[in-house]
Order: structure tokens, then C-alpha cells, then sequence
């Protein structure tokens, strides 16, 4: 029996870490619990967590000046979850490129849900998913849902976006509704 136990905790943990079992939403604007139990952490979190939306209607909006302002020289977004099996991943973005996509306002609907923090001091690493529209393309994979991994860095008292990467996804409809739920 224990060892069934263990098993299927290694598979849920497995599939949470996946993106396969849904977590819950946070509400980064009231209290949490952290692991520490810090009342500075907890809010930390919060600010990062708000952090992840603020730049995604950043690049929504076209606005280069913020995105650049907040990313690392050295950021880097892996796109797509090739690598996680072995493989390639679809694209990988520099803070150039990256910017090159703010610029041409690349998505129009970057929605992030079910994100959460991790901190570890001046480190922080928001995971989650987001819901994205492309206004251009194939009109089959206009919408896509991403579940990501994130990392900040606090300098000089604000916080620095390091990187992004696909954990899973992307996952691609016509509609969003063909989307909400992978």
C-alpha cells in the first residue's frame, strides 16, 4: 500500500510540474502563506507574480521602452517545451529579438492565470501559464497556451527580468476556448 501511495505521489507531483494538473490562481493582490512565513516574502511574491501580467500587457501595448527597461542585458526565452524531452525548442529569443516582437506587437492577448512564486532571496521564479492570441499566422494556432517558468533578480531594490522557458506547450486552437484548459 505505501508503495502505491509513494508512486502515485511521484505521478502527481510528475504531471503537476507537467502543467497536466491544474493549479490553483492566485490572488497576488491579498495575503498567502509562504514557505518561510515572511510577511517581506509574501509580499515579494505578490510583486512578482503582478510583475509577470505587467509585462505581458507591456508587450501587448507595444511598449519597447518598459520591456527593455525591466529585461536583462542577457535575457533569454526559450519558446516551446523540444527541449524538455530532449529536442530543440522552437525558437529562443535575446533581449533583441524579444524586443523586435514588443515592437511589431507580435501577440495581442497575453493572459497569465495560475501563477505562483518561488523566492529565494534577491531570486525569484514565477511559474504558470499564460493564453496568448497572434493577430497574424495561421488562423489554426491564432491562440495558444503556455505553461512557463520564469526568473527575476532584484537589483538596486527592483526587480530584473533574467529569463523565460516553455515548460510545456505551446498547445494551439483556432479559439480560445480550445485552449482555456490545456
Amino acid at each position: 500500500m505505501r508503495m502505491r501511495l509513494a508512486v502515485l505521489a511521484v505521478f502527481i507531483f510528475a504531471n503537476a510540474m507537467n502543467g497536466r494538473v491544474p493549479v490553483d490562481r492566485i490572488d497576488a493582490s491579498g495575503p498567502r502563506s509562504s514557505v518561510h512565513g515572511s510577511p517581506e516574502q509574501t509580499s515579494n511574491e505578490a510583486e512578482v507574480v503582478r510583475l509577470d501580467q505587467k509585462i505581458a500587457d507591456a508587450v501587448v501595448r507595444g511598449d519597447t521602452a518598459y520591456v527593455a527597461n525591466i529585461a536583462s542585458t542577457d535575457f533569454v526565452m526559450v519558446h516551446g517545451d523540444g527541449w524538455t524531452n530532449g529536442g530543440q525548442p522552437l525558437s529562443v529569443d535575446t533581449k533583441d529579438s524579444m524586443l523586435s516582437r514588443v515592437t511589431s506587437k507580435y501577440y495581442d492577448v497575453l493572459d497569465f492565470d495560475s501563477v505562483k512564486a518561488e523566492m529565494h532571496g534577491d531570486v525569484a521564479i514565477t511559474y504558470g501559464r499564460y493564453v496568448a492570441h497572434r493577430p497574424v499566422g495561421d488562423p489554426n494556432k491564432a491562440w495558444f497556451s503556455v505553461w512557463f517558468e520564469r526568473v527575476y533578480a532584484k537589483r538596486n531594490g527592483r526587480w530584473i527580468y533574467l529569463s523565460h522557458r516553455t515548460v510545456h506547450g505551446p498547445t494551439y486552437g483556432a479559439e480560445r476556448r480550445a485552449v482555456n484548459d490545456k
